[in-house]
């Protein structure tokens, strides 16, 4: 039996539709705080449980039997060290065979603060005792596409990664290596680097992103600062405002690169090239 937490979530589901691609569906857990969410997947034969981060009384029973057990990070930065403390306890009651778990691209080396909460939460893991595996993603090429409409009615993409390459992958293809992993044997102690197979500036996104929509569109670096402020200025929350336009920085640092393919390697194709997500955000 395998345990998806965070299954309600962009990630989370896309990891049950892998799973159920390769398994049947009762051997499939989806651990959410509202399980109503998730109604669909029950209906489809997935089992539902109620998993609170914050609850770890739920914690514990929502992976009761587990064999292996997917720890998606939480998306409260700043709570997520406390939170996956409770997820890694509880796995240890439980006694889960193995953990997997969604860190970030060079998480001991990283250049981006958002980095921090994930590096202690691999050394919690380590200390644990308990069998896992570290999912080391790097950027969601969504994050950037989010921003399309943007540009196109202002002819500029805004950014701070300056010349620094960035090896995002769609969020499909991270879904895809961690059902992989968690379907495949002898995965204990792995870390998985896991990149795009391509890379690109965010001027040349500018680029694709003109060249398909057949408007102008040029990209403008800012200093971190003004950076954030047009975010903000758009509507964003400070959080995550704030930590956008940090990661642009740890762009520019050589944050988002990698080029070791390990992510295509695992799912056994090329990730999605950046002209079909472009294409598919403009459609």
């Amino acid at each position: 039996m395998i345990v998806v937490t965070g299954a309600a979530g962009q990630l989370g589901r896309l990891v049950i539709e892998a799973l159920l691609q390769k398994l049947p569906a009762g051997e499939i857990v989806a651990a959410v705080r509202h399980p109503e969410k998730v109604a669909d997947l029950a209906a489809r034969g997935v089992q539902v449980r109620q998993a609170d981060y914050e609850q770890p009384a739920s914690l514990v029973a929502a992976f009761h039997g587990a064999d292996k057990l997917l720890l998606i990070s939480s998306s409260e930065v700043g709570r997520r060290v406390p939170q996956h403390r409770a997820v890694i306890d509880a796995a240890k009651v439980a006694g889960v065979g193995l953990l997997a778990y969604t860190s970030i691209l060079h998480a001991d080396t990283s250049p981006l603060p958002l980095a921090a909460e994930h590096k202690e939460t691999e050394s919690l893991i380590r200390a644990s005792g308990l069998p896992a595996v570290i999912l080391r993603n790097g950027w969601y090429t969504e994050n950037y596409l989010a921003g399309i409409p943007a540009a196109l009615q202002y002819g500029v993409l805004l950014g701070s990664a300056g010349p620094g390459r960035i090896a995002s992958a769609a969020r499909a293809d991270y879904a895809a290596a961690a059902a992989a992993v968690l379907t495949l044997d002898n995965q204990a102690g792995r870390i998985y680097e896991l990149a795009g197979d391509e890379a690109y500036t965010l001027a040349e996104l500018a680029g694709e992103i003109a060249a398909q929509s057949g408007k102008a569109v040029a990209y403008q670096d800012l200093p971190e600062s003004e950076f954030t402020a047009a975010l903000l200025g758009a509507g964003l929350p400070a959080g995550l405002a704030t930590l956008l336009a940090e990661s642009d920085v740890g762009a520019a640092q050589g944050g988002l690169f990698d080029e070791s393919h390990q992510l295509s390697q695992l799912i056994g194709r090329s990730t999605a090239p950046l002209t079909e997500l472009v294409k598919g955000a403009l459609r």
